[in-house]
């Protein structure tokens, strides 16, 4: 199971960098179109919808090799007792806000695809469509999490990849 997850942790951190590149292109594309006076339009759109899936796709991956931003700096000076204490609570909390968040940009995704809800620019892009790599990226984030808290309530630590004190 570890492995899957795993590996679907870094197919979605592939696809957050195709997302990127979708950025760029809608970006060059734009501005190759002004440039040679070819008006193409929904393009800024589509540079906002690839940037959305990007970093949201990209946030269980990154989460896995330890490279989010935590403070340690109290965390160091604490007894073990205490630190793994705070570390459970802090991974409490996460798992259960990335879980919300992961249900309500799923049900967004629905609702938009049940009242047909389409972007307000010419392109008139159905939203449902663009908002699936928000939901899949917290859905990864939230199992991400869950996994962590579960292995650190387990006792078993996983070791990271960097330098930080992450499930150390």
């Amino acid at each position: 199971m570890k492995a899957s997850l795993n590996k679907l942790y870094l197919g979605a951190g592939y696809l957050a960098g195709v997302f990127m590149i979708g950025t760029l292109l809608s970006i060059l594309t734009g501005i190759v179109g002004r440039f040679l006076a070819i008006r193409v339009s929904g393009m800024d759109a589509y540079a906002g919808y690839c940037m959305a899936a990007s970093s949201f796709l990209a946030l269980a991956y990154t989460l896995r090799h330890g490279e989010h931003i935590r403070v340690t700096l109290f965390l160091q000076y604490l007894n073990k007792k205490t630190r793994k204490l705070l570390e459970i609570i802090a991974h409490a909390i996460a798992t259960f806000f990335c879980g919300a968040l992961a249900w309500f940009s799923m049900r967004l995704v629905w609702q938009s695809y049940v009242f047909r809800d389409i972007s307000p620019g010419l392109d008139a892009t159905p939203l449902w469509i663009p908002q699936i790599g928000m939901a899949v990226g917290c859905l990864l984030l939230a199992a991400a999490f869950a996994e962590d808290f579960l292995l650190l309530l387990s006792g078993k630590r996983r070791r990271s990849t960097t330098a930080t004190m992450h499930l150390e």
